[in-house]
This record gives C-alpha cells, structure tokens and sequence, in this order.
C-alpha cells in the first residue's frame, strides 16, 4: 500500500492597515517638520510629534466626548 503525504499549506494574510498608518506618519512628519524652525534637533522633534500624534487626537476625542 502506498503512504500517503499530506501537504501543509501556510496562509498568510496581509492588509494595508500597516502601508496606511506608515502613510499617515510620513504625512506628519513633513508637516512637523515644516512647522519647525529646522535646527536639527527641531527636525527630531518633529519625528517623534509625528510618531505620537494619533494619541493625542485620541485623547482630544474623548475630552470632547466628555468620557
């Protein structure tokens, strides 16, 4: 009788939710960066405002919510 091998398939699934948040921090960076007076440690700055920005907004959105 002949053995039988059962092949494994892996499935990866990938969204775009990681290309829109990388989206999302290129366009604040530029506009941090615009926004400073562009000394290099302006432009670091800016860089990380860019990163921490959602939280922020979160924050603002709740404040305004009232929770």
């Amino acid at each position: 009788m002949a053995k039988v091998e059962k092949e494994r398939v892996k499935v990866i699934e990938r969204g775009a939710g990681g290309f829109v948040f990388f989206l999302a921090y290129i366009g604040a960076a530029i506009y941090f960066i615009q926004n400073s007076p562009g000394g290099f440690w302006d432009v670091l700055l800016g860089l990380l405002q860019a990163a921490v920005w959602p939280v922020y907004v979160i924050y603002n959105v709740l404040v305004v919510l009232g929770a």
